[in-house]
C-alpha cells in the first residue's frame, strides 16, 4: 500500500521546467570543441607515424651492425676457379 501512495505521488509530481537562464556555448563553442578534436587526431596520427620510423631505423641499425659482425669474425668465402679454356 505504501508502494502505491510513492507511485501516485510521483505520478503527480509536477515535472522540472528547464532553466531560461540557461547558456550554451553554440556554434562558435562546437567550432572550437571540433577543431580541437582534428587536431589531437593529427598529432596522433603523426606520433604513430614518428614511433614507427625510429622502430624500424633501429630495426636496420641492429641488422647492419650483426652483418659487420659476421663480417669481421667470418672468412671471406672463398672464389670458385674460373673455367679452363679448351683444348684445341
Amino acid at each position: 500500500m505504501n508502494l502505491l501512495l510513492r507511485l501516485n505521488l510521483l505520478a503527480t509530481m509536477p515535472t522540472p521546467v528547464a532553466d531560461d537562464n540557461y547558456n550554451s556555448p553554440g556554434t562558435i563553442g562546437f567550432i572550437i570543441t571540433f577543431a580541437v578534436a582534428v587536431g589531437a587526431v593529427f598529432l596522433f596520427f603523426d606520433m604513430n607515424r614518428r614511433i614507427r620510423k625510429t622502430k624500424y631505423r633501429s630495426e636496420i641499425r641492429e641488422k647492419l651492425a650483426e652483418e659487420d659482425i659476421a663480417s669481421f669474425s667470418s672468412e671471406k668465402p672463398q672464389r670458385p676457379e674460373p673455367p679452363t679454356k679448351p683444348q684445341r
